[in-house]
């Protein structure tokens, strides 16, 4: 696993990126919208689907892209799509979205039009939701730009309005009993930004479970924990080892970290547009995408630190 690298970008960039993450955050909804949702068996959910990106061992600009979806409750693969993508953006924290989540919205879109009856009901994405700097992370941005229920799973957590990983965060977190045991995440403003969750009777270190779109928090933190066989939910962990094994198969080389190592790369925006996005950003500080036209396979990159995900 590489270390995170910080990069200075010039003002109007970020400037920009603020503007199209206020503009896209009025479009969130943080409420369950589906009968499914409001179930307390999710009677009605049939797939789940995960997404991930991850770096070639060595590479900082090869990557892979990666899409599962799962069948629900069986948990067992029913899709997938990998494809090898050229990442030459930098990570800047609190902008994650800006590296990687364009390639996942293409994967959703070659679903959409390939095969249709399997695209998710709802999509796991390893980062933040509205537990952010302000309010708009990844897993936000991917569900307004696929308007699909999203759910963020972060695996530490994000220092952002007064909530800090304190001696009385550990305590709480070793209050955790059992799985499906969780806390809120209140931040100083008085808002619950999320929910710390031990996702496994067998893990010790909880999951950081947010909204991203078109769901409740009650609700995905219900479903998260439904989703986990081990302390990842199982969609975003098939995509992990999917799109490792992808970048394996590809270069044979060795590719990426081993599951559950946490990312520390992220793929940056290509310079098509995608439905959604504002034609302001899309001729600024975009690299060219370069990707291999992959079969529906399968890798996904190490990723940033407490305080740079979402």
């Amino acid at each position: 696993m590489a270390a995170k690298v910080a990069t200075r970008l010039p003002a109007e960039t970020l400037s920009l990126w603020k503007r199209e993450q206020a503009r896209l955050k009025a479009l969130v909804v943080d409420r369950d919208t589906e009968a499914w949702q409001r179930d307390p068996a999710f009677s009605g959910l049939q797939r789940v689907g995960g997404v991930d990106v991850s770096f070639v061992k060595g590479d900082s600009v090869g990557a892979c892209a990666s899409l599962v979806v799962l069948s629900y409750p069986e948990l067992e693969v029913v899709y997938e799509d990998c494809r090898m993508v050229s990442l030459t953006a930098p990570y800047v924290s609190g902008f994650l979205a800006f590296r990687e989540v364009f390639f996942m919205v293409d994967a959703v879109r070659r679903l959409r039009e390939k095969e249709p009856h399997l695209v998710p009901q709802v999509l796991f994405v390893d980062g933040n939701g509205v537990l952010h700097h302000r309010g708009f992370g990844v897993a936000c941005h991917l569900g307004v730009l696929t308007d699909l229920p999203c759910v963020g799973v972060a695996k530490k957590l994000l220092q952002v309005d007064g909530l800090e990983n304190s001696a009385l965060h550990k305590e709480k977190i070793r209050l955790l009993r059992a799985g499906g045991d969780s806390f809120p995440l209140m931040g100083g403003s008085g808002t619950v930004l999320g929910m710390a969750l031990r996702s496994h009777d067998h893990s010790t270190k909880p999951l950081y479970v947010s909204v991203g779109h078109k769901m409740s928090l009650e609700a995905a933190v219900r479903l998260t924990h439904g989703c986990c066989r081990f302390r990842i939910p199982e969609p975003v962990r098939q995509a992990d080892i999917r799109s490792r094994g992808y970048i394996r198969r590809t270069l044979g080389i060795g590719g990426a970290p081993a599951p559950g190592r946490e990312r520390s790369r992220k793929a940056p925006r290509p310079r098509a547009c995608p439905e959604g996005v504002s034609e302001e950003l899309a001729g600024k500080d975009r690299p060219p995408e370069a990707r291999s036209q992959g079969p529906r396979t399968h890798q996904r990159a190490p990723g940033p630190d407490a305080q740079g995900q979402g």
